[in-house]
């Protein structure tokens, strides 16, 4: 009955509110979906005739029922749709607060011009890029910001040509839309234009700033609305040709030429390598694109290569801190300590509160040895970054090189508070502890470390050498072994263990790990000494023994 039909399309559309929600969860242009289930319900299950139905609108007609607005509960579901909307709208207003997110201006240029003009011009040349994304998906790139499209600021920029042609044939499928007099190709066309515009709206700048220039996943839901229309306009030709059969041809051959630029990209997206690198040839002025290739090629250590792409990142964006801050890191790590605090000093001009580059900069003053200014920018660091576990390591480092041990002491201990697993801040108190003879604080801390970190062999190895010298032997040789037991390659393991065999007077096992150590590392200090002393003592009690 008409009304258990009523009743079920209710329960569908209370359905699709709920998928629009899970949808936004996942991308916020996921509620997009709820506009489409309104056209769709209009113009295909009520098949509204909608040029009629404006003409009512604007005349004020009162026989609104008659054009298909009240039939079969459309306008209460549609209503419902709105609704449900709202309510989701509002819930993440709640959640997320009123504030738009913070974006500058190399994210989205356009939005940031002065002139009406410059913005619109401009947003309505990004309309039509998508729009050629969708016909000739064969540009495509991770991250279209940072100078990846320059700006259009006069008429006479060739690419305005593209609006012209954008909008030509919008208006062209607007009108079809609207005027036909062949109700179907109406309801195809406005079904189609609907399913391509609305998706788009939350991307288009019009309502808020949107961070970015071209997004392409936010033309993935109009590509609906496109291959509805691509459809609907081949099976016109298709009706029209004289030559079936070359129609059908060149439709497959742009089928196939798209499933493989597919499953190129989509092996493009199986490493950041190639993914960075694809977009190169793309968008040669987009600094982030260089940043992104020369912050791979460092993650994997190919260092000369990286500094190439930094560099041209900083020269692409001259404000481009990241940049700077990354290059500034690998310098200041070869040694070339001098640009380095350039580049750092300048990033965090720029950038005032960028706690990573107050840090790198604290990091090459300490190199420098100008150790009141670095302490300064650690402590800036500190105050822009309040949880900051690198910082106060390196914090300590500064005071123990300047022999203020308490300070070092406090900063570690400050390191391992915000990161318990903070493996070199716990070293390096079980080890200064132990170089100013506080044996047992030492003892104490390195118990507490590997209690945290139990499996890490540098701290099972320098406690093991706090409990060598407390006479603890037989502790100290088990922490000792199972280091080796983790690293069997570090020569001072084997080296540390024999000096405890040495002295425990277990003379034989100390020369077959001082021979280790020293088949690992020849040139290893004291090694070679503590090995011939042990030689002399071993020939003297044979001698005796003879």
């Amino acid at each position: 009955t008409d009304k258990e039909g009523h009743n079920f399309s209710i329960f569908w559309v209370l359905v699709s509110v709920i998928l629009g929600a899970i949808a936004m969860l996942c991308k916020e242009q996921g509620i997009t979906i709820l506009g489409l289930n309104a056209v769709f319900d209009a113009l295909v299950i009520n098949k509204l005739n909608v040029l009629e139905l404006i003409q009512k609108l604007l005349h004020k007609d009162k026989s609104l029922e008659n054009s298909g607005l009240l039939r079969r509960g459309l306008l209460f579901r549609i209503t419902l749709l709105m609704s449900g909307g709202a309510t989701i709208l509002y819930i993440r207003w709640r959640i997320m607060g009123t504030g738009p997110p913070a974006f500058t201006e190399v994210d989205n240029p356009a939005s940031f011009a002065d002139s009406l003009f410059v913005r619109a011009i401009n947003y309505n040349y990004y309309y039509s890029l998508n729009a050629w994304l969708l016909l000739c998906p064969w540009w495509l790139c991770f991250d279209w910001s940072m100078g990846c499209i320059p700006l259009i600021k006069s008429v006479s920029d060739w690419r305005i040509i593209a609006l012209a042609a954008l909008w030509f044939c919008l208006i062209g499928l607007i009108c079809q839309a609207l005027c036909s007099e062949d109700s179907h190709k109406r309801r195809i066309l406005t079904l189609g234009l609907g399913f391509l515009i609305i998706p788009f709206v939350p991307a288009s700048n019009l309502f808020f700033r949107v961070g970015f220039v071209i997004a392409e996943r936010v033309i993935y839901l109009p590509s609906i609305g496109y291959c509805i229309l691509f459809t609907y306009g081949f099976s016109l030709l298709s009706k029209q040709a004289k030559k079936k059969k070359i129609l059908a041809v060149a439709v497959l051959g742009i089928l196939l030429i798209n499933v493989m630029r597919c499953a190129l990209r989509s092996s493009q997206w199986r490493s950041e390598e190639q993914l960075f690198r694809s977009a190169l040839s793309v968008c040669p002025l987009n600094a982030k694109v260089h940043y992104n290739v020369g912050k791979n090629l460092a993650d994997k250590g190919n260092q000369s290569a990286a500094i190439k792409y930094y560099r041209e990142a900083v020269r692409l964006n001259p404000k481009y801190v990241h940049a700077m801050n990354n290059l500034g890191n690998i310098l200041k790590e070869r040694n070339e300590l001098q640009e380095a605090e350039e580049l750092l000093s300048l990033a965090v001009q720029i950038q005032p509160d960028f706690a990573a580059a107050w840090m790198n900069l604290g990091i090459v003053q300490n190199s420098l040895r100008r150790f009141e200014e670095a302490e300064q920018s650690y402590w800036t660091a500190i105050k822009h970054r309040k949880k900051y576990p690198d910082c106060y390591y390196n914090l300590g480092r500064l005071y123990a090189d300047l022999n203020r041990h308490i300070d070092a002491l406090n900063a570690w201990r400050n390191a391992t508070v915000l990161k318990p697993e903070h493996s070199l801040a716990w070293n390096n108190m079980i080890i200064l502890l132990d170089n100013t003879g506080n044996l047992a604080q030492a003892e104490a801390v390195g118990r507490e470390a590997l209690e945290l970190i139990p499996n890490d062999h540098s701290l099972m190895f320098s406690l093991a050498n706090v409990l060598g010298k407390s006479q603890k032997y037989k502790e100290s040789e088990a922490l000792f072994l199972k280091a080796i037991k983790a690293n069997p390659n570090a020569a001072s393991y084997h080296g540390n263990l024999a000096v405890l065999y040495h002295r425990w007077g277990n003379l034989d096992l100390a020369k077959k790990h001082y021979e280790v150590s020293l088949k690992l590392d020849p040139m290893a200090p004291g090694t070679k000494e503590n090995y011939n002393l042990l030689r002399r003592k071993l020939e003297q009690l044979q001698k005796k023994g003879g």
